[in-house]
């Protein structure tokens, strides 16, 4: 008998986050042939997010579309998601890594009566198994797992698994009407974000960090400005934020977010093991600090011992005219 795969759609600032497509080449993966893959997005004025979706599911797509699920909600967005789940009885559901995608994951779980996988960074498929990686002790070890039998949810962290293509034809959107909870614990009215940036720090493909070596907050204005050149975004180490440099919306870290772009530049940052945490998954390091002896250079693929106030900039002008 065909199964179900369902992944939640998550939208930000009025756009399909990757980590959407990301998930849905993990489905790909994980899926037989004939497994059917449906899709659930939430939010206000989304149908034109709901076609773009539409190009890379085979199945349905059921959009709710309501001006209380214009912010992430928990109860709201919960409420919502049931009553599609109801009628899809689906044997797995994928969602990112995300803030929203944890919160929302053991909701799901506990109303299927689902096992759960949360941070997969890669599925591996044989003839009789699905085996699902995921990492442990801030990365320094990974671990195989592997339901064994269904429902499942799983979570998928945002730049590992590559986005599925688009598909040759487009799925069938369903309008999903929603009737908002009669008593909400919580209202959110508005959201005042502090961070800046066209780029989703949990999805940039490049980030540029700054630790306690930018010295002020104007020590981050040279690597944002190198982050615009390369279309990435700026990230920060618990130092940077504790001294005030920065929000702590851009902290990386142990207690912060957990990136893992293709490039990580890491300007003034000593290396410690619990920034390392959220950054070491990071395809190429590059670490530029003064102190030779700094630990960030252990697990650097690239170092530049200098100071960064001379070398950003140079590094800058130099993809300026590379890029131009």
């Amino acid at each position: 008998m065909n199964k179900s795969y369902v992944v939640i759609a998550e939208v930000r600032s009025g756009k399909l986050r990757q980590v959407t497509l990301e998930a849905l080449q993990a489905i790909a993966i994980a899926k037989e042939d004939g497994d059917l893959v449906a899709a659930i997005i939430l939010g206000h004025q989304i149908s034109h997010i709901a076609e773009q979706l539409s190009q890379y599911v085979s199945g349905q797509i059921h959009v709710i579309d309501h001006t209380d699920l214009e912010i992430y909600n928990a109860e709201s967005y919960f409420t919502a998601i049931q009553q599609v789940l109801d009628t899809l009885n689906p044997h797995a559901v994928f969602l990112g890594h995300t803030a929203t995608g944890r919160d929302l994951a053991p909701m799901i779980a506990a109303y299927l009566h689902a096992g759960q996988l949360s941070d997969v960074i890669s599925i591996e498929k044989s003839e009789t198994e699905v085996r699902y990686t995921r990492p442990l002790y801030a990365g320094k070890a990974f671990e195989q797992k592997k339901f064994t039998g269904g429902p499942q949810v799983v979570t998928v962290r945002p730049n590992n698994i590559a986005a599925t293509d688009p598909l040759d034809s487009q799925a069938e959107i369903i309008t999903i009407a929603y009737s908002p909870p009669s008593l909400l614990r919580t209202i959110v009215k508005d959201i005042i974000r502090k961070t800046s940036g066209k780029v989703d720090l949990t999805e940039a493909k490049i980030v540029v960090s700054g630790g306690r070596g930018v010295k002020s907050i104007a020590g981050f204005k040279p690597l944002q400005e190198l982050a615009e050149v390369l279309n990435g975004a700026v990230g920060a180490s618990r130092g940077a934020c504790d001294a005030g440099y920065c929000d702590y919306a851009l902290q990386i870290g142990q207690t912060g977010k957990v990136v893992t772009p293709e490039i990580y530049i890491a300007c003034g940052i000593s290396g410690a093991i619990q920034h390392l945490a959220g950054m070491s998954q990071s395809r190429i390091i590059i670490a530029i600090n003064k102190d030779p002896e700094a630990p960030i250079f252990k697990i650097a693929d690239y170092g530049i011992v200098g100071d960064l106030f001379v070398v950003v900039p140079l590094l800058t002008e130099e993809f300026k005219k590379a890029l131009a």
